[in-house]
């Protein structure tokens, strides 16, 4: 995806980066697939801030996207690729031959007029197309891959995303992740062929602050910049941390592990991102 880039006629205009959407063919969402989003700005049930620095955003309507590929052996034509503000990649508009009209993820070379379709069995590895990982061929790279079969794809969803598929072990199939993971997934889970659309989609410059605070991030204070009431690190004269280790508001140490050690999962894990290998067998 192209980026067009500002003149200098003011400060927030001077390093700001905007997409030209060439690839955007319609750009009204389909009346049938949205629904109205309920924006909680990081606040749980009981009204409290549970993830912080979230607010204020522009009101967004949700797209339904069909993750699970659930239209089966039925062939679709692209009918528009369109924006969407709930992802960084692109969504494209897809009318079955029955009738029907779905969204799913818009993936790379994906034009208007191409034809996709989710097979129950073996099929045509085209790209966008959706099959069961045992049904694709080995080397190939696939995006929006299920954990669990029928439960809709949860891994490699994003923009410029994608998982290669390096063998099938049994029940198992072996795909190497983004994140450089090494990972056993059930070889009935379901992946759509190809790689995620919009690759420059993370060299995107906002420019000023008031584009943040369109996307609903709200601004990020220092801890040593804030009074000791709010924050272990704050007070003191100049830019002390008291002498204690960087830490959140509320005293837990910066950059300490949340996966639990004895996760249930680590019996698929061949590879960890980090390069070390897991001697837990399946």
């Amino acid at each position: 995806m192209p980026y067009r880039c500002l003149g200098p006629a003011s400060a927030g205009s001077r390093h700001a980066t905007i997409p030209l959407f060439d690839e955007v063919t319609k750009t009204t969402p389909e009346k049938s697939l949205i629904v109205k989003l309920k924006y909680h700005a990081g606040r749980n049930s009981h009204g409290r801030i549970t993830c912080r620095h979230k607010g204020g955003r522009h009101a967004r309507q949700y797209r339904l996207v069909d993750f699970g590929r659930s239209k089966l052996d039925v062939a679709g034509t692209i009918a528009a690729i369109e924006y969407d503000p709930n992802r960084n990649c692109r969504i494209a508009l897809v009318h079955y031959k029955d009738g029907a009209k779905g969204y799913i993820l818009a993936a790379k070379d994906l034009e208007v007029g191409a034809t996709v379709q989710s097979y129950s069995a073996q099929g045509e590895p085209n790209t966008g197309n959706a099959m069961k990982l045992r049904h694709i061929p080995q080397g190939l790279e696939v995006h929006n891959v299920e954990l669990q079969p029928g439960k809709g794809g949860q891994l490699a969803r994003s923009a410029g995303a994608l998982a290669r598929l390096m063998a099938i072990d049994g029940d198992f199939a072996i795909l190497a992740l983004p994140s450089g993971e090494l990972r056993r997934v059930p070889a009935d889970c379901r992946a759509t062929i190809g790689v995620v659309g919009n690759l420059d989609a993370n060299i995107r410059n906002l420019g000023k602050a008031g584009r943040s605070r369109w996307l609903g991030i709200r601004p990020t204070v220092r801890g040593n910049a804030q009074n000791p009431i709010a924050h272990p690190l704050g007070g003191g004269e100049g830019h002390t941390n008291g002498g204690r280790q960087h830490c959140s508001p509320w005293g837990l140490v910066d950059g300490k592990k949340t996966r639990l050690p004895k996760n249930r999962n680590n019996v698929f894990i061949i590879r960890r991102r980090d390069g070390r290998a897991l001697t837990t067998e399946k």
